[in-house]
């Protein structure tokens, strides 16, 4: 039989999706988000239940007493933190109340959240949003900063607001090593040269792997592996990765026939004179030990020519979350300047600003960049115009298992 679906089959159609559309259980309504005026409004009063992770002492300080005390006189939220050990705990929470139709009236208001479980909520649907571009103070963040648009190679797209960074550095003595490499193919060179005098942690510690990263990103672009890639290039790049590193083996402290356990081992033999480099996730590591009496006061930092990965880390707020608009006022603030420089000072967190300081009023500019920082550690500046994205995080899964197969145990 034939059917003509000319003429009036249009308008039938168009009805029939708008009578689908209008069953809630089959079409539900994307998130409406509120103007900031809004937002601000109806934000009074509310209580904001922070998940986070509760690990750091600093961290919990300065939620629970800066943060908490300025919401409260300034927006009257009362901001009520809720340590977790693993966010991903509140994640799987999150993945169950969706597919149990739990749609409001959720606990979780805000997340401190990045990379997996960023890629797994927004793979979901289990974020609110996007509601970041709402918020005033993101005209303070550089959204053009790969380290910033992209959360371990997922895309923000408004969906988190970011708080907060982190950036790779080369430590070194500045009176034993006067002249450090400053790209990855001098550092080769330098290693050959001084053989018996660099090693690295073992993937998969955190920051053994950060190194192995670089590694990874000289043998291709690092914005390559922020858009699409395919298996067969990124076999390409890692074994070249691999040969590189294998090819350095015989020249590492104890020609490569073992490596350090951890970022503290790493800093000993530094400290002892076994090695003449260590390294660090966090920017401010070096300032901190010298403050401490571990490194001597010559100890310098440094960043590649070509940059050095950084990570960000950013706030959510969960699709059934009961106060969004308490959580929109909160992930603002944490961008306002004040607060941004609170964190950063040394005695409250020492975490580095995720605001780009050239984009900050003129009076603030001159604050950020002549606040205590530390004679090792690097201006903001020069940090924030060197940094690279993370891969994307089944990359680092990647990297990890083939360093383990084809350098650990290669002879």
């Amino acid at each position: 039989m034939n059917v003509n679906f000319s003429g009036f089959n249009y308008l039938t159609i168009a009805v029939l999706i708008f009578l689908v559309c209008n069953l809630p259980q089959l079409c539900p309504a994307e998130d409406e988000i509120p103007d900031w005026d809004s937002a601000v409004a109806d934000s009074s009063g509310q209580t904001v239940n922070w998940y986070m992770w509760g690990g750091s002492p600093a961290v919990n300080r300065y939620v629970n007493g800066y943060l908490a005390r300025e919401l409260k006189n300034r927006f009257n939220i009362n901001l009520r933190q809720v340590p977790v050990k693993d966010i991903a705990e509140i994640v799987s929470k999150l993945m169950v109340e969706k597919a149990a139709g739990k749609n409001s009236g959720g606990s979780v208001d805000l997340m401190w959240i990045n990379g997996e479980n960023f890629r797994t909520c927004k793979r979901e649907n289990l974020l609110f949003g996007p509601f970041a571009d709402v918020l005033p103070n993101q005209r303070f963040v550089d959204w053009h900063n790969p380290a910033v648009e992209n959360d371990f190679g997922t895309p923000v797209a408004g969906m988190e607001s970011p708080w907060g960074s982190a950036q790779f550095v080369m430590i070194y003595d500045s009176a034993r090593t006067p002249d450090p490499p400053t790209t990855i193919a001098d550092l080769i060179r330098w290693i050959i040269k001084h053989p018996g005098r660099f090693s690295y942690p073992a993937p998969p510690d955190f920051t053994g792997s950060a190194f192995v990263r670089h590694f990874f990103y000289h043998t291709g672009a690092p914005e390559k592996w922020q858009q699409g890639y395919n298996e067969a290039e990124l076999k390409e790049s890692a074994d070249s990765t691999y040969a590189i590193l294998n090819d350095l083996k015989p020249f590492l402290w104890r020609e490569g026939s073992t490596y350090p356990d951890s970022p503290v081992r790493l800093n000993s033999l530094f400290v002892d004179n076994e090695i003449d480099f260590s390294f660090s996730y966090h920017q401010g590591e070096a300032t901190r030990n010298i403050l401490d009496g571990i490194f001597p006061d010559t100890v310098r930092t440094y960043v590649f020519d070509e940059g050095t990965i950084a990570n960000t880390h950013f706030v959510a707020i969960p699709f059934n979350a009961e106060n969004k608009e308490g959580a929109m006022v909160v992930a603002n603030f944490l961008l306002s300047p004040e607060a941004q420089y609170k964190k950063a000072e040394p005695d409250v967190w020492g975490d580095f600003p995720v605001v780009s300081t050239t984009r900050l009023p003129v009076e603030w500019q001159e604050k950020f960049n002549t606040r205590p920082r530390g004679v090792a550690t690097l201006d903001d500046q020069q940090l924030q115009s060197h940094q690279l994205p993370e891969p994307p995080s089944d990359i680092l899964v990647y990297l990890e298992k083939g360093w383990e197969n084809q350098v650990l145990k290669s002879r």
